[in-house]
């Protein structure tokens, strides 16, 4: 059909559907009711699984067909999974950032993975962003533990090196988190903060999970817990058991998309989970123990330069290092036993920031003590309708080696308007009924393009965000020239994408 009846078509399609968006949680489940505010269970134990670069299509209970998670699939079944939650930034330092502290990227200044690259003949010059989550910051690690909570971070960190590591920022327990933002290598030996040696036999999600168990097991006999289990998979670089990489070779006829490398390491992730549970089991706390599964951006679309696909987007425009959707959309999956109903959805748009509030009132530890950007979600979890919110921002003032351009975004009800530095250009989508962004509606319907850019921003005037500014050293002939903070050179290539 030619693209302006297509088009056409769209047009009717909106004119036809109420744009007013009245969101709510879905009531099936096995429930009949949800347990009221003040749950009976007091002190609940917390444990949030976060996976690196996780596309949005990536899991079975997101509609992958190819990549095997029956143990996340499970606890879908077992829980709430919502359908528009967000990242707070398309790259993973800045997203890592919010989750911790309840506030926005631009907030806090730190905006870029950490320590970023440097583009120095774009056509803007970056804005700076900060090399380490500023001291003296509260986190949820650090509220939760005057409440009494242990806490422990295993896994990736990539928020800052010594003086900056999780223990500085509330945290008991620390097992590899330090300033690295992937392995070397997923086999050993491994030069993490606290995990050091093993062999080229020890693949580094399993190790994980042996710390992770064993810490459970530990922390379950003392009290409550807080355990900020952050995988480094399935970040590049793509590496996995060949026992499993072989079966999907097998599975997709020896092609190479959807990539074998890439779905073994997921599976290996949802292992990770599976284990994860049952050690909940055997230390008798499953029944009073949060389970939130999300990530914190979305997928690679492609590596390097070559047309090699790695993650499934679900679909969604673009990927890790945009702002379109595929970039910040996430699976997020809420599992509180008792709660939650189980097989329950939720289509409420809730971003990063949402996890400070809602983690620190539903253990008991108060609201937030600095100034937070997010909402306390956790009534959605009894399938109550959606807190009030002006509306999600985003803003990333930096060119992303997926090829992202500095942009800004602000997402109102079904409308998502995108702000291009460079130009100053827009872009409007109406997400109810073009998630996959293909109908650019900024000159359609002006008038709305025009407030949300008021809005949006009105938003970074607030945030003091910092701006992107001309670049005197603009060259097209150079433009993929990049270097590290440190100036040595680059080559712009997928071997040396450091986020």
């Amino acid at each position: 059909m030619p693209k302006r009846s297509t088009r056409r078509n769209f047009l009717g399609m909106m004119s036809a559907a109420a744009l007013s968006t009245a969101l709510s949680c879905s009531r099936e489940g096995a429930m009949a009711s949800a347990l009221p505010k003040g749950s009976p269970r007091s002190r609940p134990n917390v444990v949030f699984f976060l996976i690196d670069d996780l596309g949005y299509g990536d899991l079975g209970c997101y509609g992958n067909t190819f990549c095997e998670t029956p143990n996340i699939d499970r606890l879908a079944r077992d829980s709430m999974r919502f359908t528009n939650a967000y990242a707070s930034a398309p790259v993973c330092s800045p997203s890592r950032a919010s989750i911790l502290t309840g506030q926005s990227p631009a907030r806090l200044h730190l905006t870029q993975w950490i320590p970023g690259v440097v583009y120095p003949h774009k056509k803007l010059r970056e804005a700076a962003s900060a090399q380490h989550l500023a001291s003296g910051v509260m986190t949820i690690a650090e509220q939760l533990r005057r409440a009494g909570y242990q806490t422990a971070s295993i896994g990736k960190w990539h928020l800052g090196g010594d003086g900056f590591l999780p223990e500085n920022f509330g945290f008991d327990v620390n097992i590899a988190g330090d300033v690295q933002g992937k392995p070397p290598s997923y086999f050993g030996p491994f030069q993490f903060h606290n995990l050091e040696g093993y062999t080229k036999n020890d693949y580094l999600t399993d190790v994980l999970t042996e710390k992770m168990d064993a810490y459970v097991q530990q922390a379950a006999a003392k009290g409550p817990f807080f355990l900020y289990m952050s995988e480094y998979s399935v970040h590049l670089p793509l590496e996995a058991k060949v026992a499993m990489v072989e079966k999907y070779r097998r599975k997709n006829g020896g092609k190479g998309e959807p990539d074998p490398v890439y779905a073994a390491m997921i599976e290996s992730t949802d292992l990770a989970l599976g284990s994860l549970r049952a050690t909940l089991e055997r230390a008798g706390v499953a029944d009073n123990t949060i389970i939130i599964l999300t990530s914190d951006n979305g997928g690679v679309g492609f590596q390097g330069r070559d047309l090699h696909r790695i993650a499934n987007n679900g679909g969604l425009r673009a990927g890790k290092g945009f702002l379109y959707e595929g970039g910040i959309r996430e699976p997020l999956i809420a599992h509180w036993p008792g709660v939650t109903r189980p097989g329950s959805s939720c289509d409420v748009p809730v971003i990063g920031e949402d996890f400070l509030p809602t983690l620190a009132q539903l253990a008991g530890a108060g609201a937030a003590t600095q100034p937070c950007d997010g909402i306390d979600i956790g009534g959605l979890f009894r399938g109550e309708r959606a807190p009030a919110r002006d509306a999600l921002y985003w803003h990333y003032p930096h060119y992303s080696d997926q090829g992202g351009t500095p942009t800004g975004a602000i997402r109102e009800g079904d409308w998502k308007l995108m702000e291009f530095f460079e130009d100053s250009h827009v872009e409007l989508y109406n997400l109810a009924l073009d998630p996959g962004e293909q109908y650019d509606f900024s000159s359609s319907f002006a008038p709305r393009a025009e407030e949300l850019r008021r809005k949006l921003h009105d938003w970074r005037t607030q945030m003091s965000a910092d701006l992107p500014t001309p670049n005197s050293d603009y060259d097209p002939a150079l433009a993929f020239a990049r270097r590290g903070p440190s100036g040595c050179s680059w080559e712009h290539s997928g071997s040396c994408l450091e986020d």
